[in-house]
């Protein structure tokens, strides 16, 4: 196994933190890792190491990768919501941040502004890493390469489509993340919800490093042809439940359904479907959105080339790439 040396010590808090090499040492660790425990071995590669997991909003998946990344190679977390800490109440960020870093050897912090994740970097003194801002998710676009690399192999040249709110933090990173891997990435999305013009404009000059290319486009139709991979994530955002009903009305027509996906042309061949999750798929989800699939539909979610749960297990093995990298 090779641990990327260059990071040791380093915060991740977005995609731009790392080189292209660096994000894909990331990957190659990870993978590593995941054949390790694959392999029945659990190591002590952050013996006696610390870890605050500081959470402002809920989580299933980036919580509990954590918890078991660390655990599993002997260290250990202390997950802290806002009912737990003073932070950014009775307490500065700042301040908090200078308190947690003599006790702890990282932290991973999920939230909102983007701001507390780097002041948590710029006052702590320990590696930081943003498990999901309202701009980044840098955590789960390393997952979702790392899916993509262990179905394809070899991911340069490949086409992802990233198809509904074109313009919130899973969208940002993956796109990012597409352009320093060399896959070429559409992001699919109405005008109202396009990305912000700075982030495409730092996307495509690292594409084009790559060989790679960032496209924007509002037809679902044309923009799947030849995909190899297709994404989505939920419609309603956190924080946005107000907005619900005039996304669904937005985003119906790019709903993910067997019939866009054949428009792909790789139906049976190399095509994948991917979701951050969780996902709107059907009729047993939360009752307060009744709605039954949204975003996509149970025969795509269920299909044989859908791969959200592999991600999904993903999200641990990069996380416990980035805490070995930085901690080791």
């Amino acid at each position: 196994m090779t641990y990327p040396p260059s990071l040791k010590g380093r915060s991740l808090l977005t995609l731009n933190d790392l080189t292209d090499a660096e994000m894909l040492g990331v990957i190659d660790l990870a993978i590593a890792l995941k054949a390790r425990r694959d392999g029945g071995v659990r190591g002590d590669l952050l013996l006696r190491k610390n870890i605050a997991l500081i959470f402002e909003k809920g989580s299933t998946r980036t919580r509990c990768s954590a918890a078991v990344a660390a655990r599993e190679e002997g260290g250990g977390v202390e997950y802290l919501t806002r009912s737990d800490s003073h932070i950014g109440a009775k307490e500065s960020v700042k301040d908090t941040a200078r308190v947690l870093g003599r006790m702890f050897d990282g932290i991973l912090f999920r939230g909102f502004a983007q701001r507390t994740v780097s002041d948590l970097a710029r006052w702590s003194g320990v590696p930081v890493w943003n498990g999901l801002t309202d701009v980044a998710h840098p955590t789960q676009a390393l997952a979702d390469i790392m899916t993509l690399r262990q179905n394809f192999g070899e991911i340069r040249g490949k086409k992802l489509v990233y198809i509904g709110d074109g313009r919130n933090n899973v969208a940002n990173s993956l796109m990012l993340g597409c352009a320093k891997a060399g896959v070429d990435f559409v992001n699919c999305t109405p005008p109202e919800l396009s990305p912000d013009a700075a982030l495409v404009a730092n996307a495509r000059a690292r594409a084009a490093q790559n060989g790679s290319s960032v496209e924007i486009t509002a037809d679902p139709a044309t923009a799947v042809r030849g995909a190899n991979a297709l994404y989505t994530d939920v419609w309603v955002s956190m924080g946005e439940e107000d907005k619900k009903k005039e996304r669904v009305a937005l985003l119906t027509p790019y709903q993910v359904n067997m019939g866009l996906v054949e428009r792909t042309g790789n139906l049976g061949g190399e095509l994948i479907f991917l979701h951050c999750l969780p996902a709107f798929h059907d009729n047993e989800t939360e009752a307060s959105y009744d709605t039954g699939a949204m975003e996509v539909t149970d025969d795509v979610f269920e299909a044989p080339f859908s791969k959200v749960f592999d991600e999904a297990e993903n999200r641990m093995h990069t996380i416990k790439a980035l805490f070995v990298s930085a901690l080791q």
